[in-house]
């Protein structure tokens, strides 16, 4: 294990409602959202070396839970013979960002191609976030990518909740923006 403690005893106590729900809201099954639940921890015991403390406990186990629910839309989609995965893209603050993780390839199920495109894609997205105004930049980074808490980054940042949430959703629109033009 790192040098960051992470307690795997504790994640059912800590964790499994809060994961549950987020997963009822885009499964619509409770059996399906309590068995990527499970999935999920199970996931996470099996890669709890790889934890690097970048993100809180939770945030970490919510992006593998993403990654599960992906997988779980791929399996549907595959065996119906689609080769495209819808998925509904959300327009409140809680969970604004999943676009971005969705339109990344899962890691686990790379071809080659998948890989330089992906990487292509990062490339762009980097890019993009380059492009922001210096604070759009710096708070994007600190709460999509690096999964800082709201609080933490209004306090250092001396701003508003309101107002971090009105600089992440313009960040992200510019970002969406400049995609489309330069990588869709």
């Amino acid at each position: 294990m790192s040098g960051h403690e992470i307690n795997p005893n504790d994640w059912i106590t800590k964790y499994a409602d809060y994961l549950f729900n987020y997963t009822i809201t885009r499964v619509k099954d409770r059996e399906t959202a309590q068995d990527l639940v499970q999935d999920t921890f199970f996931a996470g015991l099996k890669s709890m070396k790889n934890f690097k403390g970048e993100a809180s406990e939770r945030t970490w186990l919510v992006s593998i839970l993403k990654r599960k629910i992906i997988d779980h839309y791929r399996k549907i989609n595959s065996k119906k013979g689609q080769a495209e995965i819808k998925v509904n893209f959300s327009h409140d603050s809680e969970n604004e960002g999943s676009w971005l993780e969705q339109r990344v390839a899962d890691p686990y199920d790379r071809t080659a191609e998948d890989t330089i495109e992906n990487t292509e894609l990062g490339l762009a997205i980097h890019n993009c976030i380059g492009k922001l105004p210096e604070k759009q930049a710096q708070v994007f980074k600190m709460k999509t990518l690096l999964g800082h808490e709201t609080e933490a980054i209004c306090n250092e940042l001396d701003i508003t909740a309101s107002n971090l949430w009105v600089i992440i959703h313009r960040a992200r629109t510019a970002i969406a923006a400049c995609l489309e033009k330069n990588w869709f």
